[in-house]
């Protein structure tokens, strides 16, 4: 018999590898095409580009790290108070779990059997699961998510850059817009498959607010008027 096939078990790279990649595309290409839009050489772009490029991968790096440290350190908070409570008030804490299955919809004493018989196998899984939501899934790891941002955003970020060293100057908005938009759908679509979720609305989500951040970028170039030498 063929196993279920679930995405749970992905979300937290995937979240970070996903958001890496789709800020590394849109980021670059933003910033490259404010300054092609006030610039009549290729150097500024390129330079723009490359500081984006480098900047925002260790921003979302350090970012990530951070952020995910963060959950971290509240969930293991979490974990050693409710391991405290169970060594201190280990008959609260059952009857605790057990008003937790009984909401889900089991009976009184069934629920109270349930919560003896889980806590006698891990009490403190029980309660780690069923009371504070937290798994071995979904469980924080700040350096893989620090590393698969950083590296996704590298990855996504090389692609505008590549196009602001060989696009002509005179089409150089038009197909970093257009090239970007492309990555960012098969962004999208690469995702929507890895997390089992819809195509077609992971990349019109994508490309909308895509190309709302790039026109206001562009936008600002043209209204400073400013063009570099």
């Amino acid at each position: 018999m063929e196993l279920e096939k679930h995405y749970t078990n992905r979300s937290g790279w995937l979240r970070a590898a996903v958001l890496g990649a789709n800020d590394g595309i849109l980021s670059t290409t933003s910033i490259a095409i404010g300054v092609a839009a006030a610039s009549t050489t290729r150097s500024p772009i390129i330079l723009a580009a490359l500081a984006g490029l480098v900047a925002g991968a260790l921003s979302m790096a350090a970012g990530e790290y951070v952020s995910v440290s963060s959950q971290s350190d509240i969930e293991t908070a979490d974990l050693e108070r409710e391991k405290k409570e169970l060594e201190t008030i280990p008959d609260i804490e059952l009857k605790e779990l057990a008003k937790i299955y009984e909401k889900r919809g089991l009976e009184s004493k069934l629920s109270l059997q349930v919560a003896k018989q889980l806590s006698i196998y891990n009490a403190l899984e029980a309660h780690a699961k069923d009371e504070l939501g937290i798994n071995e899934f979904s469980q924080p790891k700040p350096l893989q998510a620090a590393l698969a941002s950083g590296a996704s955003f590298i990855s996504g970020g090389l692609l505008p850059f590549l196009v602001s060293l060989f696009a002509s100057i005179g089409m150089m908005v038009i197909l970093l817009y257009s090239l970007a938009i492309v990555f960012l759908a098969l962004s999208g679509a690469i995702a929507a498959k890895a997390g089992g979720s819809s195509m077609l609305k992971s990349i019109i989500r994508i490309c909308f607010w895509g190309t709302i951040a790039m026109g206001i970028t562009a936008l600002v170039g043209y209204l400073f008027g400013v063009k570099t030498a």
